[in-house]
């Protein structure tokens, strides 16, 4: 498969079948994936994998914690969280995508770019195995709750959280407005 078809055929998935990702082929993928461009060869991120039931359940608990104070989750709490756990715990993997922070706000830039291409390389490298994903940036990656209780680090930030399977069913595609229309030539 060409790249361009590829890039054209990845969907972001959000309903997965119950078929485990191998944790060998996880870091297949991610060893390719940090082939993304970065500044300086900084190589500004980590990663935090979510695969067995306790660990998807303590996701929950701390997203639904750092998450509190909004006031969806104030109306209906149970609910709230009995429909987060029924998708955590159907997803087979989750994917916490760690940067290091920098004081030095062109560098931050330069390596939240560098984190996002890294991201895009793994969504089409696993994309090509036949897993589908979908890249959250849910209000809790900002939470000091959240990211303590993920292990993030004094320093580091929360890019996104992947949530990663096999898939049964590809959604169809949406259309894109043609570069022409965005394109300006000086």
């Amino acid at each position: 498969m060409s790249i361009a078809v590829t890039i054209r055929e990845r969907r972001s998935i959000r309903q997965f079948n119950d078929k485990p990702i191998a944790t060998e082929l996880l870091l297949q993928l991610l060893n390719d994936a940090v082939w993304a461009p970065n500044h300086g060869l900084r190589e500004p991120w980590r990663f935090i994998a979510a695969e067995r039931m306790e660990a998807k359940a303590r996701l929950v608990d701390l997203m639904m914690e750092s998450m509190s104070h909004l006031k969806r989750l104030k109306l209906m709490p149970g609910k709230m969280k009995q429909m987060m756990s029924q998708h955590y715990s159907k997803t087979p993997a989750f994917l916490i995508v760690v940067m290091k922070a920098d004081k030095d706000a062109h560098k931050q830039e330069e390596d939240f770019a560098a984190v996002s291409c890294l991201i895009q390389n793994f969504q089409l490298l696993a994309w090509e195995q036949g897993i589908g994903m979908v890249w959250s940036t849910l209000e809790c990656i900002h939470s000091p709750i959240f990211c303590e209780g993920l292990g993030v680090k004094p320093g580091e930030r929360i890019v996104g959280i992947l949530h990663m399977g096999y898939y049964d069913k590809i959604p169809k595609a949406k259309t894109r407005t043609p570069a022409e229309k965005k394109l300006t030539v000086l």
